[in-house]
């Protein structure tokens, strides 16, 4: 099968959408699937005002339909920015089927910015949403809350982690005084970093990652150390250098830094939110609690093996054939993506690997 996935985040983004998508699609490809990206490196485009390391695509529908021409069996939306945009309204028009994924809490990181009221984005998302064959989504708590809040048609699309890259044998010594607490991702305002950096813990507290809030943070909290952006091998290095691995956001729909550092033996301290509560869960690979501080103190005494042999049920391999199940359980369905339309009464449904339940 040949399927065309559409993005507005893609290199140089550092994140973890664009890290799922690119790992998915090498899986894929060892299945029989190829898949291609439509991306901001497509178009035209411009700098983000106040988040310059997001590009914008000026995305002309007439060049999407000049892609879309070109004999994919699916096409897949990965984001809802112009990218996304543009090839929704294509695929309408044109009345091809396609699916699309919710990856990002737009609502809550838009109210934490402007205080615009989530309902006001969460009826826009929805509408751009509804429209598909289906919206994968990376765990149940996520496909629940939704569902709750009128998204149809959720498939559940999990995630996988590089076992080899990300390792314990990755382990150096830093340096510093430990123990040493990490947090690694993007630095701004939703990802609530300055929770982490406000507690009173022993050691290092160690900040991995770029951002509009970085200036602010290190001002603020000068006894941290902010390394800036790394590689994913060098990332690995660090996860596995240090010894607990802080994850304070309260809006992230999965966290795949929870899995890379899990898969370095590294126990995860993180409220017990949407995001670490399906990834790590009951799995004894990391403590999660509302007292933040003392989640922390409690996962150095995690084992590192715990973590580790979590990491290990989380395969891209497994990912890949989950998204291209949902891909065929969207056609079947047969939905018309061109319609958009479905009876106001239906209730909402959600599929898991094609098998279609209740939430």
């Amino acid at each position: 099968m040949r399927i065309l996935i559409a993005t507005d985040a893609w290199r140089p983004q550092v994140n973890g959408v664009v890290r799922s998508l690119e790992s998915m699609a090498g899986a894929a490809s060892a299945l029989g699937a190829t898949i291609e990206f439509l991306t901001p490196q497509d178009f035209a485009s411009f700098p983000m005002p106040t988040y310059p390391e997001i590009q914008l695509a000026l995305a002309w529908p007439g060049a999407v339909s000049r892609r879309l021409a070109q004999g994919y069996e699916h096409v897949h939306i990965a984001t809802e920015g112009p990218v996304g945009l543009a090839t929704r309204a294509c695929c309408r028009r044109q009345g091809r089927r396609f699916t699309t994924s919710y990856h990002t809490r737009f609502p809550e990181y838009i109210h934490a910015r402007s205080r615009l009221p989530v309902s006001v984005t969460y009826a826009l998302l929805r509408r751009f949403h509804n429209s598909g064959c289906g919206t994968m989504v990376s765990t149940q708590t996520l496909a629940q809350e939704l569902a709750g809040r009128g998204f149809r048609r959720l498939m559940r699309w999990s995630r996988g982690v590089d076992h080899g890259l990300f390792q314990p044998g990755a382990a150096i010594d830093l340096g510093l005084p430990r123990p040493i607490f990490l947090y690694a991702g993007r630095l701004a305002v939703e990802k609530n970093v300055e929770a982490f950096l406000s507690l009173d813990l022993p050691g290092t507290k160690l900040v991995v990652g770029d951002g509009p809030a970085r200036s602010a943070l290190e001002a603020r909290f000068p006894q941290a150390r902010f390394v800036g952006v790394k590689t994913s091998a060098e990332l690995a290095t660090l996860y596995a250098s240090s010894d607990v691995f802080v994850f304070p956001s309260r809006t992230d729909t999965f966290g795949m830094v929870l899995l890379e550092a899990m898969a370095c033996g590294l126990p995860v301290a993180a409220f017990p939110v949407a995001g670490p509560l399906d990834v790590v869960g009951g799995s004894g690979a990391g403590v999660l609690s509302e007292d933040l501080q003392a989640a922390c103190l409690a996962a150095t005494e995690v084992p590192r093996a715990v973590p580790r042999d979590h990491a290990l049920t989380f395969t891209w391999e497994a990912s890949a054939r989950q998204f291209l199940d949902n891909v065929a359980a969207a056609h079947q369905a047969g939905e018309s993506a061109a319609s958009g339309k479905a009876a106001s009464a239906e209730q909402p449904k959600l599929f898991v690997q094609g098998e279609m339940i209740k939430p």
